[in-house]
């Protein structure tokens, strides 16, 4: 039933791994669309979960659904937890992410474990999942997948900038809304600094203590995919392929690793923004807090840069995909063929009832 109202928990895992994001979260439309967080939390993951998931890119495909059955089964126990905690009874519908596994749009294959439709018959709710697959069928990048949100949600901003495992950006250009990955940011970032004892680099202060390493950072930034043109993104197998064992063909410390990266972080994100004038930036996601890196992109650029409240830069990937599961409940369109290249504008997702 079509209505104005709508009562959703959002869930979005990342490829830095940091963890389960939930957003229990109410959406009105008006005149526009409207949203209110009531909710929210971030569910770390185990050290068991996170290597079972590191590996998933290395895996054939028997093993990966293998890997699905457990994940659809550990991700309704941290929903079902967050419902309970939250007293959360009545809500039109769980809409989830799941964890990507395998993202190569060049073949056609994505895909996101935890979409199973047992997830919602162990939830007992509603539940609206795997938005990627459809888009890639239709010839489409898969990603991102955010913009529609950015567009219907945050239009009072000239950029929206994610800085999670990956940089991606979504504005308006000549009347359309195109959004593009930019580069890796703490997919990279947070497995070096691991070397050091770390999950992440508190504040950037690591990074700040070391030095561009210029050969390096020049090396980075002549990646063939930076001189690609959007639509386009970025998988974990493209680090694994293209930074990794570029990194590893010098011999630097940690430290002087971390600061390259940052500098090629900012070189990166300046390049994409500086293509407006005065515009203003929306920096939301993990790397938000990294005062070193945003320290860089403000000397890479004169744009004012605008960091939100923590529940919006925290949690507003897993907002908009309780958004698109709203679109998808209307049959609306939820994602944009100026963003990933699809043949059309369509309305992905599946909707699985208990």
């Amino acid at each position: 039933m079509i209505k104005n109202i709508y009562s959703i928990v959002g869930v979005m895992s990342g490829t830095s791994l940091d963890g389960i994001d939930l957003v229990y979260a109410e959406f009105q439309l008006k005149d526009r669309w409207n949203f209110k967080i009531l909710a929210a939390e971030t569910v770390n993951y185990s050290e068991n979960w996170r290597r079972r998931l590191k590996k998933l890119v290395s895996l054939p495909i028997q093993q990966l659904e293998a890997i699905d059955d457990d994940y659809t089964e550990f991700l309704s126990g941290v929903i079902n937890q967050f419902l309970f905690k939250n007293s959360i009874q009545h809500i039109d519908a769980v809409c989830s992410h799941g964890h990507t596994a395998l993202h190569q749009p060049d073949k056609k294959v994505t895909y996101q474990i935890g979409n199973k439709p047992k997830l919602a018959q162990l939830l007992e709710q509603t539940v609206v999942c795997d938005f990627r697959v459809q888009d890639v069928e239709l010839g489409g990048q898969g990603a991102p997948l955010v913009p529609i949100g950015d567009k219907l949600l945050f239009s009072e901003y000239d950029f929206c900038l994610n800085l999670g495992g990956f940089a991606n950006i979504s504005t308006e250009s000549a009347g359309q809304r195109i959004a593009y990955d930019i580069c890796p940011v703490n997919i990279v970032l947070n497995k070096h600094v691991n070397h050091l004892g770390f999950d992440f680099d508190q504040d950037g202060q690591i990074a700040a203590s070391g030095t561009v390493h210029e050969d390096l950072l020049k090396k980075l930034n002549n990646l063939h995919f930076y001189k690609e043109v959007p639509p386009k993104s970025l998988g974990l197998e493209w680090v694994d392929a293209n930074v990794y064992p570029l990194i590893n063909t010098f011999e630097i410390n940690t430290k002087d690793v971390l600061r390259t990266f940052v500098e090629h972080i900012a070189v990166q994100v300046a390049s994409e923004v500086n293509k407006k004038n005065k515009a203003n930036v929306f920096i939301t996601g993990g790397g938000a807090y990294n005062n070193f890196l945003i320290e860089r992109l403000k000397h890479n650029t004169n744009h004012t840069i605008l960091i939100p409240s923590n529940d919006i830069v925290e949690f507003k990937e897993a907002l908009i995909f309780g958004f698109l599961g709203v679109l998808k409940l209307r049959d609306e369109v939820n994602c944009l063929q100026s963003v990933t290249g699809a043949s059309k504008n369509h309305s992905s997702g599946k909707i699985y009832h208990p």
